[in-house]
């Protein structure tokens, strides 16, 4: 398969029709999907916000606290594997308001957890299933759009992931008015998208339903090079996006001294200027080769992580940097998912993007722990922004040398 890949295509048919534009059930689906991706995925981030008040109520580590926080990444990023095969084979129609309706137990389990370390990190366990709706929703818009609109539309479904941002900047705001306000909130959007995803979403007619097991589906996927290969651009681009989404919070907080509500409506701006970049990565990646995209994308990351390193002020020097970050990183968040589309078979999307996806959300879960492990022992930041940096540069200079010889599909 790798080796079909990297051919190059045939020159195209100058007499041959022109792609026809989306329908508009195309146009319904991907904001259902848009929706959906955000509310659950600020589900899967209510812990993060709150963490502040849960290590002070539950005296907790730098490290405990670090750890409350990646639970539902890790569990959100490895489910997405099974979901994403289970969203080959049934639909999004079926796993769309399934997913999203589980998800409600464990936010109003948050409720009588809060006391509890222990029962925390077991509801942060099941808050994960909030994290896997990616790998419903990447299918789903694949299927209604044609290859020369799927790097935009993916990008813009994308946007989903500022269901971060709506987390830090409203759950801190919401809980001042209640402790238990927040996960009540969430839990009533939950309820209400679920019943109009049963309704509004549709999976394509003409979607091939694999035949194969479960099993059998993810180990083709799994025997891909290109699967691996984007997993890891993947992993640092949009893990990078997770990671800071979940610590940024904390870091600010620690490092800045800010304010719980502070910190995290400056964690909510970081989020925002990703999601504004993701679908730019996408429209780029329309237009010239998305591997290009991605290299220049990471290299402004792994820049803006080396000036973060030498702990400037916050403004306006920590500020630019950070948010230039969340530009680089958005926009290789948007373009890695456009050369998904582009070089995976239709029936193998979902498992492909369920790896991917999964592997993107595991590279999310481990810096939050490691910025927690390198402050609790040095007392300060600098060494794992080097990392960031480091892992950046390398996926920059992969993308170019490496993933730019893979060819489009159409």
């Amino acid at each position: 398969m790798d080796t079909a890949v990297k051919q190059s295509p045939e020159p195209p048919d100058a007499s041959a029709p022109a792609a026809p534009a989306p329908s508009p059930a195309a146009y319904r689906n991907l904001a259902m999907a848009t929706i959906g991706f955000a509310l659950t995925f600020w589900a899967w981030n209510l812990i993060a916000p709150m963490s502040g008040d849960y290590k002070d109520r539950l005296q907790l580590s730098s490290f405990q606290q670090s750890f409350l926080v990646a639970v539902p990444v890790l569990v959100g990023s490895l489910g997405r594997i099974p979901v994403g095969a289970l969203t080959d084979k049934y639909g999004a129609k079926l796993m769309f308001p399934l997913v999203s309706a589980l998800t409600i137990v464990p936010v109003l389990l948050l409720i009588p957890a809060k006391n509890s370390y222990g029962a925390m990190i077991a509801v942060g366990f099941l808050l994960g299933l909030g994290g896997t709706t990616f790998a419903i929703g990447v299918p789903l818009v694949n299927s209604w759009f044609p290859p020369a609109k799927r790097g935009f539309a993916l990008g813009v479904f994308g946007m989903g992931m500022g269901g971060v941002a709506l987390s830090g900047y409203f759950t801190p705001r919401i809980a001042k008015h209640g402790d238990n306000l927040p996960f009540l909130v969430v839990a009533g959007a939950l309820v209400v998208f679920a019943l109009l995803a049963a309704v509004l979403v549709s999976d394509h007619p003409d979607r091939k339903i694999p035949t194969n097991t479960l099993v059998h589906r993810l180990g083709e996927a799994g025997k891909l090079r290109v699967t691996w290969e984007l997993s890891a651009l993947y992993a640092i681009g949009f893990g990078g996006i997770v990671a800071f989404g979940v610590y940024l919070p904390t870091y600010l907080k620690t490092w800045y001294e800010m304010s719980p509500t502070e910190a995290g409506t400056k964690a909510a701006g970081f989020a925002l200027v990703t999601v504004v970049f993701r679908p730019i990565g996408g429209w780029l990646s329309d237009r010239i080769h998305p591997a290009l995209v991605t290299s220049g994308a990471l290299l402004l990351a792994a820049l803006m992580a080396v000036v973060q390193a030498f702990e400037p002020p916050l403004n306006p020097v920590g500020t630019i940097a950070l948010l230039a970050m969340a530009a680089g990183l958005g926009t290789a968040s948007g373009s890695v998912f456009a050369l998904v589309s582009q070089v995976t078979p239709q029936p193998k999307v979902g498992s492909v993007t369920g790896i991917v996806g999964a592997m993107g959300g595991l590279g999310g879960f481990v810096p939050p722990l490691v910025m927690g492990a390198i402050y609790s022992a040095k007392d300060s930041y600098a060494i794992g922004f080097m990392l960031l940096s480091d892992l950046a540069l390398a996926g920059c200079v992969y993308a170019y040398g490496r993933m730019r010889n893979i060819q489009r599909d159409g």
